[in-house]
């Protein structure tokens, strides 16, 4: 057979010369607005709302350094927000290297500040003298408002450079900072600042700054909040417990220590649940994925538990150690840090990297909780038989684990639920529907594309995994189907951080099944065996995780669980944007011979305002079951004409506080959610 040669045209090449005149040097503030994600993270409403951290995070170094006491954060009418501080006011002298006023300098000119080591900030979480010029590169205008050595000085900026100079406008009695700006439109997907996201970091600082007094002022609503606590992060880890049970101790235990500059802060408290809720900061920032002060933090712990257990014969020398999950199973706590010279993976200070940091904290807390279990001996047992009791179900959760690979193995002509698998091997294309109920199931395999879509109809009720031990969750046939068809393992920590593990942490566990179906919509599981008990994302069988249940109460009690169960045992999933809610609509309105449909009574409406014809029935779905194949495919599950919902974890610890609320044991707290929030609800099913 002849065969013929085709000239291929590499992705991205160009036809010209490479020359020095093709080098662009960025002047000023113009690399923050070309690349505003390497700055702020991105340019939707996580950037967004850095903006006010960052201001908020000066005035919060000011605080460190002595000379403030107060912070007022205003959002206005027009979605300008400014911040106030007490502190001694950026300087407004000019600057003998530059000839500018200080103040124009700090706003005009990346790493330019007082955070290098001159001597105006020993601790600080601005390092590199881009956080106040970022908001201003990003604002449609920037104001600034300084109250220093008995004058009011004033300067606007527009998209960067300053507008106007700088000017003395009067007399004042106060000293200060006021920066108020407007973000650009040009650079945010959306300007919409929310209420909530500002208020959960500032009361967050206010816990991490004890007798520092932030309000919170939202003119568009008229809320008013003043957050000031003197007891620190002992009332932090209460705040976080206050929807839980506390179990020991009554009183958070606390202990601080410096050593080596190195000021280390830490306050804990066990609680009746199953997950850890464990946060970290440096210098006031709050370090999303952990990094070294966490690791030693959670080295420590499982090292002085191991060794009290044993010294007090609750552990003998035949028993394995204890593992940092068993020792972290219902755990609340705050690691603070303050460092002189801290190192951040990146700008948005994600991750602590101090190799030196780890070793003082694991020292520190060495210390500090062995000198409170040697003087609280009964909460030192109620602790270690909390691990044990944790340990046990470990083991338990361990032997569901092989259960669950075992009957991979044998039942190769089905997977649990009967998983319906797609035919494409690259995950990256494959989705899953979670579907409720056979009825509903055998629509949705009829009505999908077998090539990339799976369906995995769920039969009995969904366990609640916030009242739940991870050995009674595998036994339920729900999530075990789950668990099988997903194909990551699971994990019982609330992903507040990375999955980073402590030096010395055991591992037990025998793999799983992670084999791709043979594409006849029976699974067949046949893939190289990993521990179910320990999440892997690397394992992930759909890349979508959808979620499709009825559009009834009963239905969304069954998303909810559902989500639980995401959150608490599969957290990475949810944090990086692989679970989905289906949209199917509300009603079906036939005029004629002709269908649409309506997904919302909004929605219905108008449609029915548009149409002149008298020949309209309307069907109000109850369940998915009642569509046939045809209409769930268009309707819901066709990628050229369905609407699906992103889950997106935009606060970890506020998500962690609402399943708390609606999953857990305590009524009061969910009576009272359920009351503010019943004007939001936009669908009632009676």
């Amino acid at each position: 057979m002849a065969s013929t040669e085709e000239q291929v045209t590499p992705i991205g090449y160009v036809d010209s010369d490479y020359n020095a005149d093709q080098l662009q040097v960025l002047e000023g503030l113009e690399p923050v607005r070309r690349r505003p994600a390497m700055y702020i993270g991105d340019n939707g409403i996580k950037g967004l709302h850095h903006l006010v951290e960052e201001l908020v995070a000066n005035s919060v170094d000011e605080a460190l350094a002595g000379h403030c006491t107060v912070i007022d954060v205003t959002v206005h009418p027009d979605s300008s927000v400014s911040v106030t501080d007490n502190g001694r006011g950026i300087p407004v002298g000019v600057h003998s290297g530059t000839g500018l006023p200080g103040l124009e300098l700090a706003m005009t000119k990346l790493h330019a500040g007082g955070k290098f080591g001159g001597g105006a900030y020993k601790i600080s979480g601005g390092l590199h003298g881009v956080g106040l010029s970022c908001v201003n590169a990003l604002s449609e205008w920037t104001e600034a408002e300084i109250h220093q050595s008995g004058r009011i000085w004033r300067q606007r900026y527009e998209r960067g450079p300053a507008v106007t100079p700088l000017q003395d406008v009067g007399p004042t009695n106060r000293t200060g900072t006021t920066i108020r700006f407007k973000p650009d439109y040009q650079i945010f997907t959306k300007i919409e600042f929310r209420a909530d996201m500002l208020t959960t970091r500032l009361r967050e600082l206010a816990f991490l700054n004890k007798g520092l007094k932030i309000t919170f002022t939202d003119e568009r609503t008229g809320q008013h909040e003043e957050f000031l606590y003197k007891g620190g992060i002992i009332e932090f880890v209460e705040h976080l417990n206050r929807n839980k049970e506390p179990v020991v101790p009554q009183k958070p235990v606390y202990f601080m220590r410096t050593r080596e500059d190195v000021e280390v802060e830490i306050a804990l408290q066990y609680n009746s649940t199953y997950q850890e809720n464990i946060l970290s900061y440096a210098n006031n920032i709050n370090t999303t994925e952990g990094g070294t002060h966490l690791s030693g933090f959670k080295t420590a712990i499982t090292r002085v538990l191991n060794q009290y257990a044993r010294k007090a014969g609750m552990l003998k020398d035949k028993d394995p150690n204890l593992s940092g999950d068993d020792v972290r199973e219902g755990l609340t706590a705050v690691v603070s840090v303050k460092v002189t010279q801290p190192q951040f993976e990146s700008q948005t200070k994600i991750k602590l990297n101090n190799p030196e940091v780890e070793g003082i904290v694991n020292s520190v807390v060495g210390e500090g909780l062995s000198i409170y279990l040697e003087e609280h001996p009964s909460e030192a047992k109620r602790i270690i038989d909390k691990a044990l009791t944790a340990f046990r179900a470990r083991e338990a959760a361990r032997k569901a684990s092989e259960m669950i690979k075992r009957q991979n193995y044998l039942e190769s002509s089905t997977l649990p639920g009967k998983l319906a698998d797609c035919t494409e091997r690259d995950p990256s294309k494959c989705e899953l529907f979670i579907v409720e109920g056979d009825s509903a199931g055998g629509s949705a395999k009829m009505g999908r594309d077998r090539r990339y879509q799976a369906i995995l109809p769920l039969r009995g009720k969904v366990l609640n995994v916030e009242k739940t031990r991870m050995d009674r969750a595998l036994d339920n046939d729900a999530i075990a189907a789950l668990i099988t068809s997903i194909g990551t393992g699971i994990s019982k920590s609330v992903h507040l951080h990375g999955d980073q593990e402590e030096n010395g942490d055991e591992e037990n566990g025998n793999g799983h099944s992670n084999g791709r179906g043979n594409g006849n919509g029976n699974g067949n599981g046949n893939g190289k065996g990993h521990d179910v008990s320990r999440f892997d994302i690397s394992k992930l069988r759909y890349h979508r995780i959808i979620l499709m249940t009825d559009a009834d109460v009963d239905g969304a009690h069954i998303r909810t669980l559902l989500l639980t169960f995401l959150f608490r045992y599969m957290g990475p999933l949810v944090e990086q944007g692989h679970v989905y809610i289906a949209q199917p609509p509300l009603y079906q309105i036939r005029i004629g011979k002709k269908e649409d449909y309506a997904y919302s009574d909004e929605e219905l409406q108008q449609k029915l305002k548009a149409t002149d014809s008298k020949n309209v029935s309307i069907q109000r779905y109850k369940g998915l079951g009642e569509m046939n194949a045809d209409q769930l495919r268009d309707t819901t599950m066709d990628p050229a004409t369905r609407t699906i919902l992103q889950v997106r974890l935009e606060d970890a610890v506020k998500a962690d506080e609402i399943f708390t609320i609606l999953m857990g044991d305590k009524v009061g707290p969910r009576k009272e959610f359920l009351d503010a929030h019943a004007k939001d609800v936009k669908e009632l099913d009676i």
